[in-house]
C-alpha cells in the first residue's frame, strides 16, 4: 500500500463517528461499514441533546425539517466533519445540505460503494478548510496589528510634531527595547490616549525613553 493511501485509512480509523439515523436496515448497513474501517462509531436516533464533545465526524439523515434546524443550532459550537444522508432530491434536502454546509453526501438505499470515498472526502475538506480559516485569522490578525501601529503612529506623529517615519522608529525601538511586539507598543500608546482624551486631557511631548 502506498504512503499516501495508509495516511488516509489510517485518518479514517482514527475518526470518532457518529450516525444519527433511525434504527433501520439502512443505518445498520452504514454503522457495519464504519465499523469494518475500523473507526470509532456511535449511533443515535433521535437527534440527541448535543452532540457528544469529542465526535469529529457525522453523518446524519437530513430528511426532516426539525432535525436539519436543530442540529444547525448545536454546530454553533460544534465543527465536525459533516455527510448528509438523503432519500431523494428535493429542495428540502438541497437546502439542508446547503445549510449544513455539508462536506460530503450518500443517497439510499444505503450502499457500501460511495461511503468510503465520501468518508474521505469530507474529512479532508473539512481539514482544508481548518486551515484554510486559521491563514485567514492569521492574516486578519496580522493587518489588525498593522492597523494598531499606524493608529499609532499618528498619534505620536500629532503629539511630538515629528514625520511619520520618525514616529515609527520610535515605536520600533521601545519594541525592542522592551522585548515586545511593536503591536504591543502600539496598543499601549492607543490606550494612554484614549483614556486621557476621555479624561479631556492632552498628553504632553513625550521623549524617546519614556515611550
Amino acid at each position: 500500500m502506498k504512503a499516501g493511501a495508509k495516511r488516509l485509512l489510517d485518518d479514517l480509523r482514527r475518526a470518532r463517528v457518529l450516525v444519527v439515523h433511525p434504527q433501520d436496515e439502512d443505518g445498520t448497513a452504514l454503522v457495519a461499514h464504519l465499523n469494518r474501517l475500523g473507526c470509532e462509531v456511535r449511533r443515535l436516533w433521535p437527534l440527541p441533546p448535543s452532540i457528544p464533545s469529542d465526535i469529529d465526524t457525522l453523518f446524519v439523515l437530513v430528511d426532516e425539517v426539525p432535525v436539519v434546524d436543530q442540529l444547525s443550532t448545536m454546530l454553533d459550537e460544534k465543527n465536525p466533519a459533516i455527510i448528509a444522508i438523503v432519500t431523494y432530491e428535493s429542495p428540502t434536502s438541497l437546502k439542508a445540505i446547503i445549510d449544513l454546509n455539508a462536506h460530503g453526501v450518500i443517497s439510499k438505499p444505503m450502499r457500501p460503494l460511495g461511503v468510503l470515498t465520501q468518508f474521505a472526502l469530507a474529512r479532508y475538506r473539512h481539514g482544508y478548510e481548518a486551515r484554510l480559516s486559521g491563514k485567514v485569522a492569521k492574516l486578519e490578525d496580522t493587518l489588525k496589528g498593522r492597523r494598531q501601529v499606524e493608529k499609532a503612529t499618528k498619534i505620536l506623529v500629532d503629539l511630538n510634531k515629528i514625520d511619520e517615519d520618525a514616529a515609527y522608529r520610535l515605536i520600533r525601538d521601545q519594541a525592542t527595547a522592551k522585548r515586545m511586539t511593536m503591536r504591543s507598543v502600539a496598543e499601549n500608546i492607543i490606550s494612554v490616549s484614549e483614556t486621557m482624551s476621555e479624561l479631556g486631557m492632552t498628553l504632553a511631548p513625550m521623549p524617546k525613553a519614556e515611550l
